[in-house]
């Protein structure tokens, strides 16, 4: 991408002029609450040059309870809307991990023949900012990847099969053996986590609903989240998805009777 720039720095202002009438970004250091704008803008509040806001504005609006030190406004084309780019500009801030403040914008759907052209002017917009030093994530040196420890290897023996491994952990109390090698045991009485954990936007994940599938399996051995039979499950994941909807590495929850864990007795080393 080659974008062709007009550039006028003076001591607490620097004006950028794109060619071709495709907008200004100025960015103002500034200790007034203010944003002053000529054109309808998007733009951005930040403090000690880290991103904390990112707005649409038509005039000048005032923000007396954010603190910020610069502003940089973008003042697109015509051919640009203000809802639409601002929209992609807290996306990649979002995506990114920055924590906006006061994002209240609603996503609506960008139309087909028109994403392009607004995510191309964002792209021109954030390659200039980056050069001038104005990031939408902070940069790390890039650090030499660690490789990923292999996946633990649990071996079943006939001695396990008799060890008897007591759980207590997220509202759930139960009794359960490995007794064959791709068969757990749990004893009737097991108590049950109620409810499930939902994740921020109040949905199901994934561990939560593959716990739920698996009580609906056996919804005739269950009463007030207490099992009324001895059931038999696939796996030490199955009997934590069942009891507690996962979570937690339930090969270190199973302990027996002189607090050993099923990993530290069958662990592959």
């Amino acid at each position: 991408m080659q974008i062709k720039l007009e550039v006028l720095i003076t001591e607490n202002k620097t004006t950028i002029q794109f060619d071709n009438t495709q907008g200004t970004i100025n960015i103002v250091n500034t200790n007034d609450r203010k944003v002053i704008v000529e054109k309808p803008s998007i733009y951005f509040l930040l403090k000690n040059n880290t991103i904390i806001a990112i707005e649409k504005t038509e005039t000048n609006s005032s923000y007396e309870d954010i603190d910020f030190n610069k502003v940089i406004t973008i003042t697109p084309p015509w051919d640009v809307e203000l809802g639409y780019l601002e929209q992609l500009f807290i996306a990649d801030a979002t995506e990114s991990g920055i924590k906006l403040v006061n994002t209240s914008q609603e996503d609506t759907k960008i139309p087909v023949n028109y994403e392009k052209t607004v995510t191309d002017y964002k792209d021109q917009v954030l390659l200039v900012l980056e050069n001038f030093g104005y990031h939408l994530k902070h940069h790390e040196e890039p650090k030499k990847a660690k490789a990923k420890p292999a996946k633990a290897r649990h071996k079943w023996t006939k001695e396990i099969s008799q060890i008897e491994f007591f759980i207590d952990t997220r509202e759930s109390k139960a009794t359960a053996l490995w007794y064959k090698r791709n068969e757990m045991l749990l004893k009737a009485g097991a108590t049950m986590m109620a409810n499930p954990p939902l994740n921020k936007d109040g949905s199901l994940g994934f561990s939560a609903k593959m716990g739920e599938r698996i009580r609906q399996d056996h919804k005739d051995q269950i009463k007030n989240n207490v099992t009324t039979e001895d059931i038999i499950l696939k796996s030490v994941n199955e009997v934590g998805l069942f009891l507690y909807f996962g979570g937690t590495n339930s090969w270190l929850e199973l302990i027996d009777a002189n607090g050993k864990t099923l990993n530290e007795w069958t662990v592959v080393q």
